[in-house]
């Protein structure tokens, strides 16, 4: 979640209508907004991987996992519009709209998860699962990674180390250090540090109750193998008693090109996933899955509703979301553009010394700029914003703020890929 390239005022270079805009954003959005960019963009359009700014120019969209299958999608919009012009209310009423989508949500998931909720955002899906998960356990204690990201409610956000000093981490909660490194002992030491967590917790009094990650750790610098080494976590947490979500918010929805879902590159079931963003290609549409044995301590002790989470007109986006990347093949998109992305990548990086390593998997890559072994900081924060004013659009991410985060929406090409990589190359060469 970190972003080094927040913006705090206006600049020199912007157009007087753009400084007018920001001075009226400011005016009444308050203080606790923040835009990206040096330069301010101001967008009016987007289709496919393109976003146009006021003037009518084209960014390519490096960055916007939420338009998963591409800006404004006119499958996505014609389905939104179509049942918006029928019926729109709430789960409780018979419809049909939310048992289909639900079932095949759920068939997309290995067979002990099963049973299906709806939330209109991804801090909403990981909220209830934080209460599912204290009912299930009677605990609780959660573990998070140190540059976490889960959400912006109060219950979540006390668990997302990344918003720094804006939020304090609650008392029930322990950090442990991303799963750095990519060789085989990096699932021992994950385990390792998740077991003696719960321990701490369980020492002060918090009885353990969930394991919570996103399952490509996209907050704490992207780190995405070797697959399989999550596992040993997962089972660590539940030794201690607690139960494993894993956080599909970014990961999910075939984005890995390995797999639909993030853990699944893992050779693990998780007992909740929760899900977000890209499910509904920038309609707010949100939800999670559980092991029905998991869910039904909460089911018996708690009346769950939400006025707008499965409603007729998301759950039909979230069917038309699911039509595009079926029909469109767009995970295996993300395998194939991606693989030819990181290559290029790679090959980029022994020409440009500041490319120190290059992580992911699928369309979600992670860039590390080092100087002599060092993390380049200021570096990255000139390279997202030479990359801004070449119109491509990044951002930054990681404890130092030093990793290029990549995530472009799944109808990403070569040609597209190719005019990235230009740009970074471009980029790389004028830093200081």
């Amino acid at each position: 979640m970190t972003m080094i390239n927040a913006y705090a005022g206006a600049a020199e270079s912007l157009s007087p209508e753009a400084q007018a805009l920001i001075a009226r954003r400011e005016r009444v959005l308050g203080p606790a907004y923040r835009l990206f960019y040096e330069e301010p963009l101001h967008l009016v359009r987007g289709e496919g991987v393109w976003l146009y700014d006021a003037e009518g120019a084209a960014y390519l969209d490096a960055y916007n996992n939420v338009a998963s299958v591409g800006h404004c999608h006119l499958r996505v919009v014609d389905a939104m519009a179509r049942q918006a012009a029928v019926l729109n209310t709430h789960t409780r009423y018979l419809t049909d709209g939310v048992v289909a989508y639900a079932e095949r949500l759920a068939a997309l998931f290995p067979a002990p998860l099963s049973q299906v909720m709806f939330t209109c955002t991804g801090s909403e899906a990981n909220d209830l699962a934080l209460r599912i998960a204290r009912a299930r356990t009677g605990g609780t204690g959660v573990v998070v990674t140190e540059l976490a990201y889960h959400g912006v409610t109060q219950a979540v956000a006390e668990l997302s180390p990344s918003l720094g000093a804006y939020v304090a981490l609650g008392p029930n909660v322990r950090t442990v250090p991303a799963p750095r490194g990519g060789d085989a002992g990096v699932a021992e030491r994950f385990a390792r540090d998740v077991r003696a967590a719960f321990e701490d917790l369980r020492a002060a009094g918090h009885a353990p109750s969930a394991l919570l990650v996103d399952t490509i750790f996209s907050s704490d610098g992207v780190y995405d193998g070797p697959a399989g080494f999550l596992a040993a976590a997962a089972a660590a947490a539940r030794e201690a008693g607690a139960i494993f979500i894993a956080d599909e918010v970014q990961p999910g929805f075939g984005r890995t090109g390995e797999a639909f879902w993030g853990f699944q590159r893992h050779g693990v079931v998780p007992d909740l996933v929760t899900m977000g963003k890209p499910m509904g290609n920038g309609h707010p549409v949100a939800g999670l899955v559980a092991r029905p044995e998991v869910l039904a301590p909460f089911g018996q002790s708690c009346r769950y509703f939400n006025t707008f989470g499965g409603n007729p007109v998301s759950c039909a986006v979230g069917m038309a979301v699911l039509d595009v990347i079926e029909d469109e093949g767009l995970m295996a998109n993300a395998a194939a553009v991606g693989a030819y992305l990181k290559a290029g990548l790679e090959t980029l990086s022994r020409r440009q010394p500041l490319i120190a390593e290059v992580r992911g998997a699928g369309l979600f890559l992670g860039v590390e700029l080092a100087h002599e072994g060092r993390p380049a900081s200021a570096a990255a924060a000139q390279v997202v914003n030479g990359l801004r004013r070449r119109r491509v659009l990044v951002s930054a991410t990681g404890p130092h703020a030093n990793i290029l985060k990549v995530r472009p929406p799944l109808v990403f090409t070569r040609e597209h890929a190719d005019l990235f990589l230009d740009a970074l190359d471009d980029a790389l060469g004028e830093v200081d």
